[in-house]
């Protein structure tokens, strides 16, 4: 629970009282329950007092971490999928209500609705912290935070834009892309309120020109952090031995900024003149766009979706790859390319968004969306075993000097002592 203290002015030098805002924290529902456990641990490991304020699904934190759970309907649960569980729990509150009418009409009322009860949390118990981070919620109600004498950051991972634009030009019929545009609606609020906080950190340059650009907001509000890669979970197991001809991706299968298809496109081709093989880590939906892009392609004997896996076996399947191939289309960080560079895997990555910043020189750059492109460094690779292993000693020298979750913290925490020296 969290700790209530006096209050106090910390020097520049003192451990802080941390408080990180997530709208939803289980880190296997998404990257910012992900962002929210290794960034808690590690700000703890320097010292600092932290505790999370989280809507359901709930983080799984480590220990010495406060957790505040701030219920709410829960409409994404798939025991009472769209409904809340009681009627009782629908009366408690008007956000309640709010949230119910906001999912009834196909929009995403989960910021809005958790800024509203975080801030009405704040207003009611007055807990002391030298420094609220909200992430990534940027809710209405966060607005109210300084103004109770909270210095507030936030982070914005990447332009949600981007993935807005790409869902509705993908979308095959009107009805789908009004359906689009409703449920990225929660866009303006967040925009109105970046304008208004007065530091906001970003994980790449690039999503910091871009989220400045496309949220009309000012950049030297900006300061960057880089994510960093657990590496508990994504290490090299150099005893495992890797296979000749096969694929790794990590994939939203079915999310198109993700550029599955183009990967697809490219194994379809090789297939033609050699084996391979792609496990795509992730599960396609059922009769969706990429099970059928499969069938059409005649590759199902090549492509295995492997579902869910646990964070324990990650490291497991890098060990067997040949390499590991990220199509996406945009990615403000590119958290898949860190954790394949961090198990020593060769990467071929394309430039969308910020995965230029994370590969560097320690991996084959492509083009987006182009399929050709794809197959050609899939197949200059499989046929090149040195520069396999020049690419994957790279790769981890560059994760290990560059990102840690302990560089995270420290450049965090340069901008929380900013973030409140601007609130005095």
């Amino acid at each position: 629970m969290m700790e209530h203290m006096a209050s106090r002015s910390p020097n520049h030098t003192d451990p802080l009282r941390i408080c990180l805002l997530t709208y939803r924290g289980n880190p296997t529902c998404g990257g910012q329950g992900v962002y929210v456990d290794y960034l808690s641990r590690a700000l703890a490991e320097l010292g600092h007092t932290v505790d999370v304020v989280s809507g359901p699904p709930y983080p799984e934190l480590a220990e010495g971490i406060g957790l505040h759970k701030l219920p709410n309907l829960d409409l994404y649960n798939p025991k009472h999928l769209f409904r809340p569980a009681s009627l009782r729990a629908l009366l408690a509150s008007p956000i309640n209500q709010l949230e119910l009418l906001g999912v009834s009409s196909g929009g995403f009322p989960e910021p809005l609705t958790f800024g509203l009860r975080t801030y009405n949390h704040f207003r009611r118990k007055r807990p002391h912290y030298d420094i609220v981070h909200d992430n990534q919620c940027l809710s209405y109600g966060i607005l109210g935070l300084p103004r109770l004498g909270f210095p507030t950051v936030a982070t914005i991972h990447h332009p949600i834009t981007v993935d807005r634009d790409v869902e509705i030009s993908s979308a095959r019929s009107l009805i789908q892309k009004f359906k689009a545009r409703r449920w990225y609606s929660f866009l303006g609020m967040q925009k109105w309120v970046s304008r208004r906080l007065s530091h906001i950190i970003t994980v790449s340059e690039c999503s910091k020109r871009d989220i400045s650009r496309d949220f009309s907001t000012s950049s030297r509000k900006f300061r960057v952090v880089p994510n960093g890669i657990n590496t508990d979970f994504f290490y090299p197991l150099p005893h495992v031995e890797r296979s000749d001809n096969q694929i790794l991706v990590t994939n939203s299968a079915d999310t198109p900024l993700k550029g599955l298809r183009y990967l697809l496109e490219a194994v379809a081709s090789i297939k033609k003149n050699r084996d391979i093989g792609l496990t795509v880590v992730g599960t396609p939906k059922r009769n969706g766009v990429i099970e059928g892009l499969v069938r059409k392609l005649g590759i199902r004997n090549c492509v295995t979706f492997t579902g869910r896996i646990e964070y324990e076996d990650f490291a497991s399947y890098y060990a067997r790859t040949t390499m590991a191939v990220i199509p996406s289309l945009y990615e403000g960080f590119g958290m898949p390319a860190g954790e394949a560079m961090a198990c020593g895997v060769p990467v071929i990555s394309t430039v969308g968004g910020a995965l230029p910043e994370v590969v560097g020189d320690a991996g084959i750059l492509v083009p987006t969306a182009d399929s050709r492109a794809l197959e050609e460094a899939i197949t200059s690779l499989l046929d090149d075993p040195d520069r396999r292993r020049r690419l994957g000693e790279a790769g981890l020298r560059r994760v290990k000097d560059s990102f840690t979750w302990r560089h995270a913290a420290q450049k965090t925490v340069d901008v929380y002592r900013e973030a409140i020296d601007a609130h005095r």
